[in-house]
């Protein structure tokens, strides 16, 4: 007799090993489901069947046989968890179906997904056979399933390890040509034709916050109406990527205008520039990653611009030093080369110039064998300009110190000849005297300047005779002078605001009665240590400070 029962599972034997030889044949999801799903309703001559498999924790169809397209639409977003099969939605789902066989595929760590079969031909129920045979299938399944899958996961991170990598090459190469570009606009464009390339972008455009407020370098939005626009919301601190959802809800006048992804462009944490992109032509949304090459492109754009900048200002700089060394050479030719020697007077003078160019001049013109004129000025203003107005005013001193010309004239005709050559406000302070060597005398004016201290007796007389500030107007009141005689160890101390005005690192100011009170105690001295005193106490008093003025000393002791 035959043993029937024996021939059967010799047949499920070979089916089963059949069958596991076939879906571990191949790699290809598609083709495993589908072996899986034909081998079990034709084992169990199911009328319909469907697999359904953990997408991101929830499962999803990924084969079906004889369950028409409107119905699986109907497939509820349920969980992959243990309970899938008792959900409500799952469960009414199965009966419109008309399922009635499920069983989960498990892998020996997780739940993968699950079977659903229909009714049989011949309309019998699933028996506990049927059901155990159906749990070996499956079981067989699910490493290949398993592998499967994670063969697809893998090819995905490949194919994002191959975008990133096509990417950074781009960035790198993009680096390179970052580099050489050095017009504004030209960058605007290789940051455009890099995204547009990349993306396929329909509309953009590029805005900077460098240099003179809101800039568009690139755009194909209506300029004039992204500009009213842009004024209308503040930017300035946005520091991460604006998406289409985020634009809409906030920014509702850029959304109208088809902008869906605002990146900024930041350097060293400040944003210094947007990017506007609009729709894609081939209307994907930007993912995370292209933001991300999106933001770097961008970023690379302005460090390029922000370097352009910065090589404009190096350049203004060095045409500055260049002008400032101009005038420093224009200030050490107007000074004295060096002082006459007389046997009635010890002279010494001295100029400190601070790391600006300074107005400060004084000199010392011999005007015969007896007589010198003394000036000590100080122009207003630094730089070339105040060195070419004192340059004028030595022109000036020179010609009118040969016409014989009484002190208080030709003081009011330098003024008059200052104010016809001077502009936006500059001014001169300015004190000169003559001083006659046989008869020990001086006379002098003083047209504005910090007035010379004349130490006689343990007192100070203070040289103020004189009137206006040279260059201010044409005189129209005369200039006093005054004459003096000087008697034996007077000392006359001519100065420059740079010696008073000294601070030290609390702001605090050297002050005229610091120097008065100083100059009492050290004038008896000769001229060269007392200018020496007055120097080195000023420079105690500043120091840790930066020299912000010229400072200038004349000297005189009456021997």
């Amino acid at each position: 007799m035959i043993d029937t029962e024996n021939i059967k599972v010799k047949r499920n034997l070979t089916a089963l090993v059949e069958f596991s030889r076939i879906i571990n044949s191949s790699l290809d999801l598609d083709f495993i489901l589908n072996n899986v799903l034909l081998t079990c309703m034709g084992k169990f001559l199911a009328t319909r069947g469907l697999i359904a498999l953990k997408v991101h924790e929830k499962l999803q169809i990924k084969s079906s046989k004889g369950i028409p397209e409107e119905l699986k639409k109907k497939f509820p977003e349920v969980s992959a968890a243990d309970n899938t099969i008792d959900n409500e939605q799952f469960q009414n789902f199965f009966q419109e179906a008309k399922l009635q066989a499920v069983e989960k595929i498990c892998s020996s760590d997780e739940c993968l997904g699950v079977v659903c079969l229909g009714e049989k031909l011949n309309k019998s129920p699933f028996n506990e056979d049927d059901i155990e045979f159906l749990k070996t299938i499956l079981n067989i399944a699910a490493s290949a399933i398993q592998n499967s899958i994670i063969l697809e996961e893998i090819k995905k991170v490949n194919r994002k390890l191959d975008t990133r990598i096509q990417r950074l090459n781009s960035l790198f190469e993009l680096s390179k040509e970052f580099g050489i570009v050095s017009e504004s606009t030209k960058v605007a464009k290789l940051l455009v034709y890099s995204v547009i390339g990349q993306f396929l972008v329909s509309k953009f455009a590029v805005v900077t916050f460098i240099e003179d407020g809101t800039r568009i370098l690139e755009t194909k939005f209506p300029e004039d109406q992204l500009l009213s626009i842009l004024s209308c919301y503040d930017f300035s601190k946005l520091a991460n990527p604006i998406n289409e959802q985020e634009i809409i809800s906030n920014y509702d006048k850029l959304a109208k205008i088809g902008i869906e992804l605002i990146v900024p462009m930041e350097l060293q944490g400040e944003t210094k520039g947007l990017i506007l992109l609009g729709k894609r032509i081939n209307n994907q949304k930007y993912s995370e990653s292209d933001i991300e090459f999106i933001y770097s492109t961008g970023s690379l754009a302005i460090i390029s611009l922000e370097n352009r900048r910065l090589f404009k200002e190096a350049l203004a700089k060095q045409k500055m030093e260049e002008e400032l060394e101009l005038a420093r050479g224009i200030q050490r030719n107007l000074l004295p080369k060096e002082i006459p020697a007389y046997n009635n007077f010890d002279i010494s003078v001295l100029n400190l110039t601070s790391q600006q160019v300074g107005g400060d001049y004084y000199d010392v013109i011999p005007l015969d064998d007896n007589s010198v004129c003394i000036t000590i000025a100080d122009v207003s203003g630094k730089g070339v300009p105040a060195a070419l107005l004192m340059a004028n005013l030595q022109a000036f001193l020179k010609i009118i110190c040969k016409q014989g010309m009484k002190l208080d004239e030709a003081t009011a005709l330098i003024n008059d000849l200052v104010s016809e050559n001077i502009s936006d406000g500059k001014f001169i302070t300015f004190f000169w005297m003559i001083l006659e060597n046989e008869t020990k005398t001086i006379n002098y004016v003083n047209a504005g300047h910090n007035p010379p201290l004349l130490i006689r007796d343990g007192k100070i007389i203070k040289l103020e005779k004189g009137g206006i500030i040279l260059g201010v107007m044409k005189t129209f009141v005369p200039y006093l002078s005054e004459s003096i005689q000087l008697k034996k160890d007077d000392v006359i101390i001519l100065f420059t605001d740079g010696v008073t005005e000294a601070k030290n690192i609390n702001d605090d100011e050297f002050s005229d009665e610091k120097l008065e009170n100083m100059s009492l105690e050290i004038s008896s001295s000769n001229a060269k240590e007392i200018m020496n005193n007055i120097k080195d106490e000023v420079q105690s008093f500043a120091k840790g400070t930066t020299q912000s003025d010229d400072i200038t000393l004349v000297v005189i002791k009456v021997r």
